[in-house]
């Protein structure tokens, strides 16, 4: 059984104005996250992502189909059952969520207070938590006095006071520089190896998903229009709303913009390959081209990495005669993927 499970889920809320259709933020979402795993949900502001969330940990019930989380279904508690199952979800939040008036210790410590923990296991578990995020020396510290890679690491620290099976990260990093946010997604990935913590990242970003996460949902409109393993997602998107994602951070297949450029800049036939794990590399390509006496320059594309697996395009200039190249070409379709040739 997974340990977060939406089936049909609809979120809507009543019209604006008299008249007008009700507002549906998430329309018909069906959806699995496993134990221990760290699943991305991406989308553009709008795309119903936030109340998505909201629904997971039940500041938000439904207007139809189920949620259901660590085998309990959401839909039918009372205010005190979901109590329960809140304390057993973390949260942090893009702009921190943090009480200015407390130190850094006191913002760890409330968590524990609401919970009822014993004070006497305070402690031990804030001093914990501290050592976890890098901030025993910012303990008595109070909020103003810190960065903003030093409030999520209080975020986060706090999320965890409650030692929770889930931790859910709402656009955490669309506040931080590119160094912290490497700082925060590597954290990140340690609550989940460490603490076996199950990690939900909702961004808009595809780098953070690149860095982070084992599977992807990609919403749009309300709706998941695709979901899967990272590598598939990245390698070959399904669907317009994931290739608009993959496009800006892996180097594909020219446009006709691009591709009229480089035609302008480059003499010869202007050829796309692309790569997946497990296929054709790029030194069988080019071993093919130099036997039939073709010459060629890499001109666009490039070849990404996720977790030691492989994959991307290339785009070659050809030159030689015709009739080598065409040679070249029909022996290449046998051993590699050629995507576009012009």
């Amino acid at each position: 059984m997974p340990l977060i499970a939406l089936s049909n889920v609809t979120k809507a809320y009543p019209p604006r104005s008299k008249g007008a259709p009700p507002t549906v933020a998430v329309d018909d979402v069906s959806l699995e996250i496993e134990e221990g795993d760290v699943h991305a949900i991406i989308g553009y502001s709008g795309a119903g992502k936030s109340t998505l969330v909201r629904l997971i940990n039940a500041l938000e019930r439904p207007t139809g189909g189920r949620v259901t989380v660590a085998g309990r279904d959401l839909v039918g508690l009372d205010e005190r059952a979901l109590r329960q199952v809140r304390r057993g979800i973390g949260m942090i939040f893009q702009q921190f969520n943090l009480f200015e008036s407390k130190t850094v210790w006191g913002n760890v410590e409330f968590p524990l207070k609401v919970a009822g923990i014993p004070r006497a296991e305070h402690q031990k578990r804030i001093s914990d938590l501290l050592h976890f995020v890098g901030l025993v020396d910012q303990a008595h510290a109070y909020v103003d006095q810190l960065s903003g890679g030093q409030k999520q690491r209080v975020g986060i620290a706090r999320a965890l006071a409650t030692s929770p099976q889930i931790l859910l990260a709402d656009e955490a990093t669309s506040a931080l520089d590119p160094e912290t946010t490497r700082d925060v997604l590597g954290l990140l990935r340690r609550v989940n190896t460490e603490f076996g913590v199950t990690v939900v990242v909702i961004t808009h970003e595809m780098d953070v998903v690149r860095s982070i996460a084992n599977r992807v949902s990609v919403m749009e409109g309300g709706r998941i229009v695709e979901q899967g393993e990272v590598f598939d997602v990245f390698s070959a998107p399904r669907t317009e709303a994931a290739r608009r994602f993959v496009a800006g951070v892996v180097p594909t297949v020219p446009d006709a913009d691009t591709l009229a450029t480089l035609r302008s800049r480059h003499p010869g036939r202007i050829v796309s390959f692309s790569f997946a794990d497990g296929g054709t590399d790029q030194s069988a390509i080019f071993l093919e081209l130099n036997r039939r006496g073709v010459g060629f320059e890499l001109i666009h594309g490039g070849i990404e990495d996720i977790r030691g697996r492989t994959f991307g395009t290339i785009t070659l200039a050809l030159t030689g005669d015709d009739a080598s190249i065409d040679e070249a070409l029909d022996r290449l379709t046998a051993v590699a993927t050629i995507v576009k040739a012009a």
